[in-house]
């Protein structure tokens, strides 16, 4: 099934600006020379309207990409990157209502990508929502499975593997595993989450499988391994951190103001990874309407030259600024109460380095 679903993916894949060039350089993101701090915004909406049989995204066009002044908005907030949630299912046309997965769901991240890079953002693309065996990928479960995640990687990595402005981050936020599970895998017990989400009892891929399975299909771009506990908890990465034949392993984190914030041992874990390696905060945000965390969490992120993206750029009705929570009151860029901390910070540092 998957090698039909996969047949001729990587043809006519995508590629960025030919002046691109972003890797790892000790504990930093260097372009051509050029030091890269990511200062950006999270798009959901790919990794669950397709499942949902919604669309792609969660917008005023459900079945199209961004348009053109959709994008010029959030380049007018000052940012330089957008992460962009994916699901395996809908990618390798599994599960999914036809209309919405398979050749149809590549095509749009394809086309996606290179919107964004035209208008000279650098992207990460992120495996979001799995879905282990015959199980749809319809929520956020523990760890990627090995049933489709090792594919679902070769298969986005073989479609972007000329693409120098981007990123992989490979899996968002594993949660209620170990270290050891982490790196190598495991055996997963059936369970529900914290959302809801439901699952039955699979093994999982770990991380050093999902390097392997970027790096056979021959693509050399930085990738993101969030760690443990929804990713806040980055105190095991250096110990159990995987074999990158490339060497270009970055560390990725998620904290949130009230729900997960990054206490001062959180912080001291971040420093201590960031002597080896890059950090980039995939998802930084908070649930209260207001933006008194990111005040204090964007400036130590700044100091220590610590890339960092919001969550998330999308607007109602179910998007608001205390469930998403939701950066954004309308497409055209208006902020909400939350969303214009960032605004007013990003603007405050001026245009970052953006891809030629």
């Amino acid at each position: 099934m998957l090698a039909g679903a996969l047949a001729g993916v990587a043809a006519g894949g995508a590629t960025a600006t030919a002046a691109a060039n972003l890797q790892v350089n000790g504990n930093r993101l260097v372009d051509h020379g050029h030091v890269v701090q990511l200062r950006g915004v999270d798009r959901s909406g790919l990794e669950y309207a397709c499942i949902q049989n919604t669309g792609f995204f969660e917008s005023p066009h459900p079945n199209q990409i961004d348009t053109p002044s959709m994008i010029a908005a959030m380049v007018a907030w000052d940012i330089n990157a957008v992460r962009v949630p994916l699901n395996e299912d809908c990618w390798l046309g599994l599960h999914t209502p036809g209309r919405y997965g398979g050749a149809n769901y590549r095509r749009i991240v394809r086309r996606y990508v290179a919107a964004l890079h035209k208008a000279r953002l650098y992207v990460i693309l992120d495996l979001h929502w799995a879905g282990p065996g015959a199980s749809p990928a319809a929520g956020q479960v523990p760890m990627a499975d090995a049933d489709h995640s090792p594919a679902f990687w070769h298969s986005v990595a073989s479609t972007f593997k000329r693409d120098h402005a981007l990123l992989f981050d490979l899996f968002n936020e594993p949660y209620q595993i170990s270290w050891s599970c982490w790196l190598h895998g495991c055996m997963i017990p059936a369970g529900t989450g914290a959302d809801g989400d439901r699952w039955p009892a699979y093994r999982s891929a770990g991380m050093q499988q999902l390097v392997d399975a970027v790096r056979s299909a021959g693509a050399t771009q930085p990738l993101m391994l969030g760690g443990v506990s929804w990713s806040l908890d980055l105190s095991g990465w250096l110990e159990h951190e995987p074999r990158d034949p490339a060497g270009q392993l970055v560390a990725s984190e998620h904290n949130y103001g009230q729900l997960a914030p990054c206490d001062p041992s959180c912080r001291g874990a971040i420093l201590a990874t960031h002597r080896k390696v890059p950090i980039v905060v995939g998802e930084l945000g908070e649930t209260d309407c207001r933006h008194e965390y990111i005040d204090r969490m964007m400036p130590f992120a700044d100091r220590h030259g610590i890339s960092y993206l919001g969550w998330a750029w999308d607007a109602g009705p179910y998007w608001t600024c205390t469930n998403g929570p939701s950066l954004i009151k309308a497409y055209d860029g208006t902020p909400t109460a939350f969303g214009i901390g960032f605004r007013k910070h990003f603007r405050a540092l001026g245009t970052p380095y953006r891809p030629a």
